[in-house]
């Protein structure tokens, strides 16, 4: 019998192929605008029952929102329970873009992404 060859091992790296999938992928809904600011797109469903979050998607976060879409009354509780979810303080929170429409863009100042995937998660676990 021959002595195996010398050289490169095929095949591979040394780490296992599944170790970064340990850690769970941030959704694209979620964007980190530098130096301290995350940018949560949203799918605002207003005129709900109770406030939750429906979904956490690449697209879009989905919340159902418990006032009505008149008078900036809907935005102003989607402000309310994002800050509360996320547990920052109300004035850290405010709408970058589409004030007016269902589909909004949501800047949360002095946050890191991981904070706000982590707060997000723990929200939808307990649903």
């Amino acid at each position: 019998m021959a002595p195996p060859k010398r050289g490169k091992v095929k095949g591979g790296s040394a780490a296992p192929p599944n170790a970064a999938s340990s850690e769970p992928k941030i959704p694209g809904c979620l964007r980190l605008l530098p130096p301290s600011t995350v940018a949560i797109t949203i799918h605002a469903k207003p005129g709900s029952k109770v406030a939750t979050i429906t979904d956490v998607g690449d697209e879009a976060l989905g919340v159902q929102i418990d006032a009505p879409a008149r008078d900036g009354e809907a935005n102003a509780a989607l402000l309310d329970y994002i800050s509360s979810v996320l547990g920052v303080k109300k004035r850290q929170v405010s709408i970058g873009s589409g004030s007016k429409s269902r589909d909004k863009v949501v800047l949360v100042q002095e946050a890191t992404l991981q904070s706000v995937f982590d707060a997000l998660s723990k929200v939808c676990k307990s649903d």
